[in-house]
């Protein structure tokens, strides 16, 4: 049993106002510029300012101590502790108050006299076909912006990807820097609509989403011969859905979406949210994957050139792992020799700090549900094998489905226990039917929490090198 610790009001505000940026850093954590947030580099999603955070993919946030709960996967007692103090005895500074910041109004940056640069970095530096800028320019989509600094004495130019709302105004933008070395600046312009970023509307019944205006741009090049311009096409400028959506509502026309995000785990967990938000919907719904991290990334192999390799997610190669020892414990439990009870049993065990132990259990926990249900189905003259139903669970599997705490996923696999519990001396077909699918669902949620234990392991490990490093 754990032990409890109260903390005062005042410990959990103090806890709740510390600076997560600091914090963040001082955990040896990647921090990248996103407007007036920080973005997380190892989790893009999750943006941080101040004491506060959101998650864009999960759209919720919070302070601090509901952060570092959902972010390190902690108890409350252990999120205020670290907070309060840290590993090191470290203390945080209070995160200063937000002043209320009048929202400006939307204004695209001024424009320079020519699209020179803009042209040669498209064209020579992204190998961007010079018909495909050339179009986007002439339909005002695309232009060079010339600003000056705050002092005035330097010139900054950017490329700026327009989009439009239905009646032909300018209410989105986004800027790309088109200088060669180093990681140029992106961003989107202050007070933008994010519904109608970067697009292009065709005739045809078919729309080709992007994460952004550059990936547009090289799908656009490398398929260009095949009467792209039919099609619709827009960039996201990042991985909210409003822009997809706005332009489905637009034009009744466009009936089957292609997602084309990025070839990464923040791309893969955005185009599986889209596709169960489509589905819902009515919508035809593709996925197509660039061989490389994304649609520029190829063209630069197709020149030989240094490309960003694509990148498989990693909960997708653990479940992989974690799926293949499910099914040894399946062959070797005794169909003959298997009762509910034994469900509670193999839970109880899961109570421990030895995490390896919990993850065997809890391996050994799903293999027993789905052989439950298996004979559940069976004696209702359903024939599912284990096999079947093993496939199912792996198939079924979403990453971004799977962000809740450890304690949360343990909660869900009690819940679901108890339930059965309940139904044991049932004997309606239907009732029997949804046995057979808590079963199922504990399997499930067995998973998701092994996939979340060792996702966890691989966080601390690689804080730890970088610690010391």
């Amino acid at each position: 049993m754990s032990t409890y610790i109260h903390f005062t009001e005042e410990q959990k505000l103090r806890a709740n106002e510390v600076d997560l940026v600091e914090f963040l850093q001082r955990q040896g954590e990647k921090l990248l510029p996103s407007g007036r947030e920080k973005r997380i580099a190892s989790d893009h999603s999750i943006t941080v300012r101040g004491n506060e955070w959101y998650d864009h993919a999960l759209e919720q946030g919070g302070l601090a101590i509901d952060f570092v709960q959902n972010f390190y996967g902690l108890s409350f007692p252990e999120a205020v502790t670290k907070l309060l103090s840290g590993e090191q005895g470290e203390l945080y500074s209070k995160a200063k108050k937000r002043k209320q910041i009048k929202r400006k109004p939307f204004v695209l940056p001024p424009k320079n006299s020519d699209m020179r640069r803009v042209f040669a970095y498209l064209i020579k530096n992204r190998h961007i076909d010079r018909d495909v800028v050339s179009f986007f320019a002439k339909q005002k989509l695309l232009y060079e912006s010339c600003e000056q600094s705050a002092n005035k004495t330097k010139e900054y130019h950017n490329a700026v990807f327009v989009g439009y709302d239905e009646n032909g105004v300018s209410c989105h933008a986004h800027k790309r820097g088109i200088y060669s070395h180093g990681n140029g600046f992106k961003g989107n312009i202050e007070s933008g609509n994010p519904g109608y970023s970067f697009h292009y509307t065709g005739i045809s019944n078919r729309l080709y989403v992007f994460e952004a205006p550059i990936d547009m741009l090289s799908f656009i090049t490398i398929y260009k011969n095949i009467h792209w311009q039919e099609h619709s096409y827009v960039a996201l400028c990042g991985v909210s859905e409003q822009a997809m959506l706005k332009i489905l509502e637009i034009n009744s026309n466009l009936n089957h979406v292609l997602l084309c995000l990025d070839h990464d785990a923040a791309g893969i967990e955005a185009s599986e949210k889209f596709q169960d938000l489509l589905s819902k919907k009515g919508i035809k719904c593709s996925r197509l994957l660039s061989k490389c991290k994304d649609w520029n990334e190829d063209i630069k192999e197709s020149f030989n050139l240094s490309a960003i390799p694509s990148e498989e997610h990693p909960q997708y190669i653990i479940r992989d792992e974690v799926c293949s020892e499910i099914q040894k414990y399946i062959i070797e439990i005794d169909k003959n020799d298997i009762s509910p009870s034994k469900l509670n049993t193999l839970f109880k065990k899961c109570n421990t700090d030895d995490t390896e132990q919990m993850v065997e259990n809890l391996k050994q926990l799903s293999a027993l549900s789905l052989c439950l249900a298996s004979n559940e189905y069976r004696q209702m003259g359903y024939p599912s094998e284990t096999d079947k139903l093993l496939t199912g669970l792996h198939d079924g599997f979403k990453a971004y489905e799977n962000r809740s705490k450890l304690n949360n996923r343990l909660l869900d696999i009690q819940k679901e226990l108890e339930q059965v519990g309940k139904q044991q001396d049932v004997i309606c077909e239907n009732d029997k039917k949804d046995i057979a699918r808590r079963y199922e669902t504990i399997a499930g949620h067995c998973l998701k929490t092994i996939i979340t234990i060792v996702m966890q392991q691989q966080k601390q490990e690689q804080k730890q090198l970088m610690m010391m490093s």
